[in-house]
């Protein structure tokens, strides 16, 4: 007689929403380097900044750290600008500076100044304050991810995001936004192994803070290296390009994007890179960036400025960048964040163009 095991397999609500297909999986189609019926749009610093909804739940807050670390709030505005904007992707709501407070260095968000750091990293003992973070220790991003994944009901992908390792050390050391980092760029100079000691911890903590975003259901992730361009091509290559590879060798769920603003210099080797996406600032020639990057799928690039001119140098610049990326294996965006001050009326119209004229381009 045989016997017969049945096995009883539990899935949670949440569980089903992460494995739901997706409506609208443009990106990632176009990441895998298929044919799409048009070019898929989203736009750094989409959820916030522009919307008067983003404003009225900023307000009821008391400030953006609150909103950051409260899931449900930060969900409700990661949602906003695909209900109002129709981008094709969500990204969560977030902020690069949770790494170095989950590595046990806290930080101030200063209205109308930005970050501040009280205390910073220079010496042996403010290194030994420091821990590796778990997923864990930003659960409330995680769970903000998880929440987004509920409401969004497989309409678009979730986009999870940190700040390269460099950009995170030179918060790190400087104390605060900087033009120069000064401090953090002589710290290269004058302390090379503990700048690399530091690097590698932030690498860690990175790998696993988006390792819990992709359990959350981050369909892709992106690596944001804000201050690439500060660097020497020498340091950087010491000291940025090294990491990057390491969590992008490390990530292998899902595909990943790297943008590191203003490192011209760098286009080759970042094509080398184990990464699916090459994010372009608007200061990045297209056609010389396809030779330098090779077979990447490219996102961006059009200067954020362009969206204070009328709707039809709008339609203009936005036709001419997309004819420059040519009809595929190309992410629409802007070459950096949405400025805050821009009209979402025309941040609209720069969507809708890239739909239509894209589609008009197959």
């Amino acid at each position: 007689m045989k016997r017969f095991t049945f096995v009883l397999i539990i899935i949670t609500s949440t569980q089903l929403y992460l494995r739901m297909p997706l409506k609208n999986d443009l990106i990632l189609r176009t990441i895998r380097r298929e044919k799409t019926e048009r070019t898929p749009v989203w736009l750094m610093r989409q959820a916030g900044r522009i919307l008067p909804e983003y404003r009225k739940v900023r307000n009821s807050v008391s400030g953006f750290k609150e909103l950051v670390e409260t899931p449900e709030l930060a969900a409700e505005v990661t949602v906003q600008p695909v209900d109002i904007l129709g981008t094709d992707a969500a990204i969560i709501f977030s902020d690069i500076l949770v790494i170095p407070e989950a590595m046990g260095l806290k930080y101030e968000m200063i209205e109308k100044k930005g970050p501040l750091f009280p205390e910073t990293v220079r010496t042996e003992p403010d290194l030994k304050k420091l821990r590796v973070a778990d997923a864990g220790d930003i659960q409330y991003t995680i769970d903000a991810i998880r929440i987004t994944k509920k409401e969004l009901d497989g309409r678009v992908p979730v986009i999870g995001f940190a700040g390269a390792p460099w950009t995170i050390f030179a918060y790190m050391v400087e104390g605060s936004g900087s033009k120069t980092f000064s401090k953090a760029r002589a710290m290269l100079y004058t302390h090379p192994e503990f700048s690399h000691r530091l690097l590698a911890m932030i690498t860690e903590s990175t790998i696993n803070y988006l390792q819990g975003q992709i359990s959350a259901g981050a369909d892709l992730v992106q690596l944001f290296d804000s201050w690439a361009g500060i660097l020497s091509p020498a340091h950087y290559k010491e000291f940025s390009l090294p990491y990057i590879a390491e969590i992008c060798d490390a990530i292998q769920e899902v595909p990943k994007t790297v943008f590191a603003k203003d490192a011209w210099f760098a286009r080759r080797s970042i094509g080398k890179i184990n990464c699916n996406t090459v994010g372009l600032d608007w200061c990045m020639d297209i056609r010389e960036s396809r030779e330098l990057i090779g077979d990447k799928v490219l996102q961006g690039n059009l200067d954020p400025c362009a969206l204070y001119a009328g709707y039809d140098e709008i339609t203009e610049q936005t036709r001419h960048m997309l004819n420059s990326f040519g009809p595929y294996y190309h992410i629409a965006n802007l070459g950096h964040g949405v400025y805050p001050d821009t009209d979402p009326e025309k941040v609209k119209h720069f969507v809708n163009v890239v739909k239509e004229y894209s589609a008009g381009m197959r």
